[in-house]
């Protein structure tokens, strides 16, 4: 029985794009555990914290991925060999600079937006909702921790965008 209105056909595409994002969300969660051990600086108690904040909800999303792969009858991958291998994400020293490490953490979200937004194409095209519903609010949250990590490492003289339209009374 097929309880999830899914063509057949189209399920292994949408497993092997969330395998690769499972890949992506192990690799990053290891690099975020080695900067929480690892930061120092006079910046010390907001990324120690935010690091633990970012690695526990990446923790979170890991089991999420693998359960869904398992909902559309596929085995998860499940070794850092195939993670390695399959995860655009790559391995970093945890011996750099607290700014470097915001960096680095930013250069990875867009990496898994960009996943992201493979799952979320290749679920479309299968009418998996499921999938378009678990990987849209992990790009609405991702978006917002990027906006608010870039924001961290701006200069407070930095501004933001003005729109340009202007507005008129009615």
């Amino acid at each position: 029985m097929n309880y999830l209105n899914i063509n057949e056909k189209k399920i292994e595409p949408i497993v092997n794009e969330l395998n690769l994002l499972l890949a992506d969300y192990h690799i990053y969660y290891q690099k975020l555990r080695g900067f929480h051990w690892n930061i120092l600086g006079q910046n010390f108690f907001d990324l120690h914290h935010k690091f633990e904040e970012l690695y526990n909800d990446a923790k979170v999303k890991i089991d999420e991925l693998a359960e869904r792969i398992l909902t559309l009858r596929y085995h998860p991958i499940s070794t850092y060999k195939e993670y390695l291998q399959a995860s655009t994400i790559k391995e970093t020293s945890s011996l750099i600079s607290d700014m470097q490490m915001v960096d680095e953490v930013l250069n990875d979200h867009g990496d898994l937006l960009k996943q992201m937004g493979r799952v979320m194409t290749t679920a479309e095209e299968a009418g998996d909702e499921g999938t378009l519903d678990l990987i849209g609010a992990y790009i609405r949250e991702l978006e917002k921790i990027s906006w608010m990590l870039d924001a961290f490492r701006k200069k407070t003289d930095d501004q933001l965008k003005e729109s340009t339209k202007e507005f008129s009374a009615s």
